[in-house]
């Protein structure tokens, strides 16, 4: 029997996810916010208590290395904005998309979304149909892309995240 693709793409999300769920379930609240350089993008309170995420327009030079909480909003923005697009709805603006906190806050954030991924993979019917996100406007890019390119993406972002807080749990034990 062959596995159809989005069979094979359910699997690879799911595998992704499992390994991510590895390093949530360790993550503690300190992780979020400890500083792994000099040069580093977080998350920071503004003055009314609301999480805002460092942020340029152009990629800086040097890259300013990554917290925990600032790939985690990174997750959540991504992930929310490609849900409403493949759900056909107009995504919020990614000012828009705050930053639960440090903790379990985030982790449920996460997992909610995750939860919603699920749905809409489930309610995906045509691998096939055109899609512009994140891709503007290629007209050879599909559905089964950005399913793809979620993997993808959360692949990379669970990795970072393991890794920072593996460095970090490296640290405290010297």
């Amino acid at each position: 029997m062959v596995a159809s693709r989005s069979t094979v793409l359910r699997w690879q999300f799911e595998l992704v996810w499992a390994l991510f769920e590895f390093h949530l379930e360790r993550l503690e609240t300190d992780d979020f916010l400890w500083e792994p350089a000099g040069l580093i993008w977080t998350v920071r309170q503004d003055e009314t208590g609301v999480w805002v995420p460092d942020w340029a327009d152009a990629e800086p030079d040097p890259i300013p290395a990554p917290t925990i909480g600032w790939i985690s909003w990174h997750i959540g923005w991504w992930w929310s904005v490609t849900i409403d697009h493949v759900r056909g709805r107009t995504p919020p603006d990614r000012t828009e998309i705050t930053w639960p906190g440090p903790g379990p806050p985030t982790i449920d954030w996460l997992r909610s979304l995750h939860l919603d991924w699920l749905q809409v993979l489930e309610l995906t019917s045509d691998l096939d149909a055109p899609t512009a996100f994140p891709w503007q406007n290629d007209p050879e890019k599909r559905v089964a892309h950005t399913i793809a390119w979620v993997n993808a993406e959360l692949m990379k972002n669970a990795t970072e995240i393991g890794q920072l807080r593996l460095l970090r749990s490296a640290r405290n034990t010297d």
